[in-house]
């Protein structure tokens, strides 16, 4: 996108202005004069030579012409070139010259190059007073590598600024731009785009309906309704940044980053995405949401982390990392998951609910069943202790060095089994819910069977030292054994408590791209003198005339008249008239 734009090919008609006009020389094969068919004008036709007229360094040649000197106008016929230098050349089967108002135009089949680029047109104006150029039937811009079509194109010299209308649409290899409103500045190459926009690349489509692209850096921004695709990621915010060397996009406010292979959608007010490294970085409480068993698993942090390709995703929750889905939540200083090998690792400090059950331990790991997408398997890691509040008084408490439980169809934990130094306290109760007493025992291994989230059968496994106390017989402080910590507080119950506590953080003011300024889009003004007056000669082949639908003032073709040239043999009595030009004339 480096050079799009940047040699228009109305830039090379600069040389149309000139300070004070100069009269127009001519050149003509055959002259005569027609002042019943053709009142004020000469007639100039080709034999062997093209008609030729030249005013301040312009040159035109046509195979016929009618000049009105008394005007300084002229209107040139078939085969019209109109050359400047070595460098530039306009062909056109027709074309207007104003001396006077240094007004000009071409049309039908109007074809411009120059040694860097092409436009091809039905009808290009020029206003040299204003120094000012303009289409509007369609034009098409050609240089080495991009290509520019729109319904209106116009140019403005003295800012450098091309402005394009209506059915925009630049292509280039490397990408293609829709848009309606596309002004573009030659000096700094800053490009602006307004109303529904799209930029499509190889691998990402940028959609937006006012942005900002630096041409020359390869970088731009972009709002209202902006987001970028990429392949199946789609980034949306209130204002998105956008460098094409590397695929980097960030984005500002209000985030959503939608990831279709993983029905996944991760929210926030900050974010950086590098599409070729598979890479997302988002802050400003971040939360990922995830579709899982028909079920939405959130985490939430200070920061979060995704890389990787779609199937192999890695997501990273730091800082305060809490995850919650409706029956299972909890939290730990930073959370690792893969969709792809089923795993989820809270690391540091973790907490989970289930349910009415507290679980602690060094490093907890929820597996899934990669087939069903299924909670399958809790697995504790050293300290694993486990925590369940009693009917009606006390807690069920349950520690070892590991833990490993399994889930049933419903996602509810139906067996937990504890290895390695295990110790229980268990209340013992009747079928009525009368207290028998309280349990305390030590053993190898300890497996439990739940049901509703209440123990429903305990096995102790080797070495086991159990006993049941009466009640008044077991002293309240020997009821908790040693590293519990009820933290029942925190339960996380909703998605919202997973920002219970966090920093607020204020939006940041979005700079807004400069609007439009849709004053200078008036078409009449490009048809006027500084003064206010018509540039068109009453002679010209177009009129302004008023569109009777909405009153709106506009320019329509007349038909152009035929000259209708008389034989050979009949005008050779004019010989003197023949090959005469202005310093002839000024002879005579």
């Amino acid at each position: 996108m480096k050079y799009f734009l940047f040699v228009i090919a109305f830039c090379c008609f600069s040389w149309f202005y000139s300070q004070e006009p100069q009269p127009i020389d001519y050149k003509s094969d055959r002259t005569r004069i027609d002042e019943e068919n053709f009142p004020g004008a000469t007639i100039f036709t080709k034999v062997n030579n093209q008609v030729y007229f030249n005013h301040d360094g312009i040159e035109v040649w046509c195979d016929q012409a009618l000049f009105y000197q008394s005007d300084e106008f002229f209107k040139a016929y078939g085969n019209v070139k109109m050359v400047q230098g070595d460098t530039v050349t306009l062909i056109s089967k027709y074309a207007e010259y104003n001396g006077i108002t240094q007004f000009a135009f071409a049309s039908e089949d109007v074809v411009l190059t120059s040694p860097s680029n092409t436009l091809i047109t039905d009808t290009l104006f020029f206003n040299r007073e204003k120094q000012e150029s303009y289409y509007r039937s369609g034009g098409i811009v050609k240089d080495s590598t991009n290509t520019i079509e729109s319904i209106v194109g116009r140019y403005y010299m003295e800012r450098e600024k091309y402005a394009f209308r209506k059915n925009v649409v630049v292509t280039n290899p490397e990408y293609r731009i829709d848009t309606e409103i596309l002004d573009f500045y030659t000096e700094t190459g800053h490009a602006y785009l307004y109303g529904p926009s799209t930029i499509t690349g190889e691998d990402s489509k940028i959609y937006c309906e006012k942005g900002f692209y630096d041409t020359q850096l390869d970088e731009g921004h972009f709002q209202q309704n902006a987001n970028v695709d990429y392949d199946t990621r789609n980034l949306k915010g209130d204002s998105i940044y956008f460098r094409q060397r590397d695929n980097f996009a960030s984005a500002t406010n209000n985030i959503v980053v939608t990831d279709t292979a993983n029905n996944s959608v991760v929210k926030g007010h900050y974010a950086e995405m590098y599409k070729d490294v598979d890479s997302l970085f988002i802050t400003k409480n971040p939360i990922a949401s995830s579709l899982q068993d028909k079920d939405s698993v959130h985490i939430a942090s200070d920061i979060l982390m995704l890389t990787g390709k779609s199937d192999q995703r890695i997501l990273r929750a730091f800082n305060d990392a809490r995850i919650f889905k409706t029956d299972l939540s909890g939290k730990a200083d930073s959370i690792w998951s893969s969709e792809s090998i089923g795993l989820t690792k809270l690391i540091t400090n973790p907490i989970l609910w289930a349910e009415e059950s507290q679980i602690t331990g060094d490093t907890i790991h929820l597996i899934s069943n990669l087939e069903t997408n299924k909670l399958d398997t809790l697995k504790v890691f050293n300290n694993a202790f486990m925590v369940m509040k009693d009917s009606i008084e006390g807690f069920n408490q349950v520690k070892g060095k590991e833990m490993y439980a399994l889930f049933n169809e419903d996602n509810d934990i139906y067996e937990v089994n504890f290895i390695k130094n295990t110790e229980t306290i268990y209340y013992v109760r009747e079928d009525d819910g009368d207290l028998v007493g309280i349990d305390k025992a030590l053993s190898s291994a300890i497996k439990l069977n739940l049901e509703n989230n209440e123990i429903t059968d305990i096995w102790y496994y080797v070495n086991v030292d159990s006993n049941l106390y009466p009640e008044d017989e077991f002293p309240p402080n020997f009821r908790r054994l040693k590293g519990f910590l009820w933290r029942g507080d925190e339960t996380i119950r909703s998605k919202e408590d997973l920002f219970t506590g966090r920093e607020s953080f204020e939006l940041v003011k979005i700079q807004g791209i400069k609007d439009p300024d849709l004053s200078e889009e008036e078409e009449e003004g490009f048809f006027e003198t500084k003064d206010g007056e018509s540039v068109i000669n009453p002679r010209s082949s177009f009129e302004e005339e008023i569109n009777s639908k909405d009153g709106e003032r506009e320019l329509k073709p007349k038909i152009k008249p035929q000259l209708n040239l008389q034989p050979q043999t009949e005008i050779k009595k004019n010989k003197k008239d023949i090959q005469l030009n202005r310093a002839d004339k000024l002879k005579n």
